[in-house]
């Protein structure tokens, strides 16, 4: 991989352009499965860890969800693939599979297995078969205030000095500060593997949409989500919606269950 093509790719996730434009017809909707879900699975995206779906996880745990949170690597999305597979196989039953930012890339691969009986996409990626994060923002051009910095040894870092405007704005200031020295790299690999199923073609799916995203564009998830043919909810928050706003990302999930 040369340099430019991994510089281009520390800016994935602010290059958005005339993207993401084939949509399926109304009939090509999946009905999803009818009854209650009891099984939840949450899978981290970029520069993050489990850690930052505690809150959801106890108000779904409260409720007698049986809940999973992915320990996923972020070190290429084969792997965040092969280990959230492992946890879906330790489910008794159907499982909501949720997904954050890069953890939607994530959950649109794993999630054509056959436990799950619904996606969730919380501020994040909806790949198609064939596409990776980076093909996704070929088509735009690049922000010179990403911040994401160019890769070093195979990783992909956000400067420290932006990550509170730019990933979480709406947290306050203590909090957003360990979370950018708490930040989990990204491999390069993560982004530039190309997806080989799109499971929101065949199982359904919701999409929250974070209104005041700084790292994926609202248009854009508002695209990805027509795209996948999900139910919408639109939620007045940063990237780091589910951190900022429990509640709300945890009643989408428990609508999703309860089908």
């Amino acid at each position: 991989m040369t340099s430019l093509t991994l510089v281009k790719a520390a800016g994935l996730f602010s290059l958005f352009g005339s993207v993401l434009l084939r949509y399926p017809s109304p009939g090509d909707r999946p009905s999803g499965s009818a009854g209650k879900v009891h099984n939840i699975v949450l899978v981290h995206g970029a520069w993050a860890d489990g850690s930052g779906w505690e809150s959801v996880y106890k108000i779904l745990k409260d409720k007698g969800y049986h809940v999973t949170v992915v320990p996923n690597p972020n070190t290429s999305l084969t792997d965040d693939v092969k280990i959230t597979k492992a946890v879906l196989a330790m489910q008794d039953g159907p499982t909501i599979l949720v997904g954050h930012s890069y953890g939607g890339a994530i959950i649109t691969e794993a999630g054509d297995d056959p436990k799950v009986a619904g996606l969730v996409y919380v501020a994040a990626f909806a790949p198609d078969a064939g596409e990776s994060l980076l093909k996704m923002q070929q088509a735009g051009p690049a922000d010179p205030n990403t911040p994401i910095l160019p890769p070093q040894d195979g990783f992909i870092w956000l400067d420290k000095s932006k990550f509170h405007e730019d990933f979480c704005a709406d947290l306050p200031a203590g909090k957003a500060a360990f979370m950018a020295d708490a930040q989990v790299p990204v491999g390069v690999a993560a982004f530039t593997t190309d997806l080989t199923t799109a499971a929101w073609k065949t199982k359904k799916s919701w999409y929250i949409v974070s209104k005041k995203d700084r790292m994926i564009p609202p248009d854009v998830e508002r695209m990805m989500a027509k795209r996948a043919g999900s139910t919408v909810t639109e939620i007045d928050a940063s990237h780091a919606v589910y951190v900022s706003h429990p509640a709300e990302v945890a009643a989408v999930i428990e609508k999703a269950a309860t089908n």
